[in-house]
């Protein structure tokens, strides 16, 4: 299965969950945070597994137990997306759920490895070799940017 396909179906119950919390004290809130999520799981469906947003979740182990999950932070941010405001756009979202990743994984780089080790273990190699391609990925874009750099520099 696409890592875009995961993220979109994480975020769809959330939205679901938004909906069928009416309140008509809440101004709307509810239904404001409903159609964002659901904005965000149309956009995100749409990229591509190499998009570099994609590939920095894939690299702090969104993915690593074939399913995505962008640890405590991220879902509480997916929980309050447009709540109480609606800021940013879906790409913020995407941005944001990366870096809370990156957090984590920053957190505890030991259970990432091993979050890993354990997918090829239980005969999900497809996925571990999908991380490992987005790390390269990761390092090629790294490099060209790097380039780019160096000849501007030059100029």
């Amino acid at each position: 299965m696409h890592q875009t396909v995961m993220i979109a179906e994480y975020l769809r119950p959330y939205a679901q969950w938004r909906i069928a919390r009416p309140d008509p004290a809440d101004d709307c809130r509810n239904a404001r945070a409903a159609i964002g999520l659901i904005d965000a799981a149309v956009y995100v469906a749409e990229l591509d597994d190499c998009d570099r947003v994609i590939v920095r979740m894939a690299v702090a182990g969104c993915f690593a137990k074939g399913r995505f999950d962008p640890g405590p932070e991220g879902e509480a941010l997916v929980r309050h997306w447009h709540y109480d405001a609606a800021a940013g756009g879906a790409a913020d979202l995407l941005e944001g759920l990366a870096a809370c990743a990156e957090r984590a994984a920053s957190d505890e780089p030991a259970g990432r490895a091993a979050s890993v080790e354990t997918a090829t273990s239980e005969g999900h190699a497809g996925r571990a070799v999908s991380v490992e391609r987005a790390v390269s990925v990761e390092r090629a874009a790294s490099v060209e940017r790097a380039g780019r750099a160096a000849a501007f520099s030059l100029r």
